[in-house]
């Protein structure tokens, strides 16, 4: 008997040691990505810029919030912040509470679709059905029915009351040691909230350096950006596949971009121009899949320096 049942039970017993670890221990791993990225104009100095991603905070996450207050001794010159803070609707002040030392950088952001809705318990199976199928939030779904509204305007309120500069279908720019660094963000198209044609025209003339920011980064966002002339995009959403096998990487992204790019530096082309791509795997989860394997939570310091000649 024990021959019989011995690789069933020890298959069982590996699953359970790695459910244990994937949410007892990796998921408040936090740790911080460091990315160079070589994309400034000839002349520029280097630019160092944090981008924090899908905190999907819940109220009680201590070491959470410990640890994104702690980033601020990194001293960026900007801050980029791509969405998805909450996964609880009570979480407002701790999101703010967390970022607050943040918020004393030049900083901007996007939204995503958690800042708007709260989560809905679902069959995790389902993003894989979803993949197979091609259809991602309500980019092939039906519209959600029900859907518990997040306190957005209140984290709206809070980033712009420190000077941080708000880009859902809009542009901006920021001041960084006398450079002018131009923003241009959508809204969220993981729910259809992006609004291209509003900011279409590529970077601003008289920015020294251009950015483009998207929560989610579906491919008709990127190709966008690319096509008008953005040297680099800055997106979230995927969690960089949130539960990762070791040595072959994602299984899903939870938008139509490959697996291979679900998190970190890649490029991306479109209409024969190419642009540096970053994807952060973020520091959170969904609230009832608190979860993560392979793909501990992160922030990214990027180090923005001179592209090659």
């Amino acid at each position: 008997m024990r021959a019989r049942y011995g690789v069933p039970l020890g298959i069982t017993a590996t699953a359970a040691a790695a459910v244990a670890y994937s949410a007892g221990i990796e998921v408040r791993s936090f740790r911080l990505r460091r990315v160079t990225v070589p994309v400034l104009p000839r002349g520029m100095r280097p630019l160092r810029v944090l981008q924090v991603s899908d905190i999907h905070m819940v109220s009680g996450q201590r070491k959470k919030q410990r640890w994104l207050r702690s980033l601020a001794a990194l001293r960026p010159d900007f801050v980029v912040n791509t969405g998805d803070n909450l996964s609880d609707p009570e979480g407002v002040p701790e999101v703010l509470d967390a970022l607050g030392p943040l918020l004393e950088y030049p900083g901007t952001y996007v939204f995503g679709s958690n800042d708007y809705y709260g989560p809905k318990l679902r069959n995790p199976a389902r993003y894989l059905l979803e993949k197979a199928q091609g259809r991602h939030g309500l980019n092939g779904n039906a519209p959600v029915v029900g859907a518990l509204h997040n306190p957005w305007e209140e984290i709206r309120d809070g980033f712009d009351a420190a000077g941080w500069v708000g880009l859902s279908n809009g542009r901006g720019s920021l001041k960084i040691d006398g450079y002018e660094i131009g923003l241009t963000g959508l809204d969220d198209p993981h729910i259809k909230r992006d609004r291209y044609a509003r900011v279409a025209g590529g970077p601003e003339s008289g920015a020294d350096f251009s950015i483009g920011l998207v929560h989610a980064p579906y491919l008709r966002s990127l190709d966008a950006f690319t096509a008008d002339g953005y040297p680099l995009v800055l997106a979230g959403h995927t969690h960089g596949g949130q539960l990762r096998i070791p040595l072959y990487g994602a299984l899903v992204t939870n938008c139509d971009i490959d697996t291979e790019r679900a998190r970190g530096l890649s490029t991306h082309t479109a209409e024969g121009r190419t642009s540096y791509l970053h994807v952060s795997a973020g520091c959170g989860t969904n609230r009832y899949t608190p979860v993560r394997f392979a793909c501990p939570p992160e922030a990214t310091l990027l180090t923005l320096v001179e592209r090659d000649a």
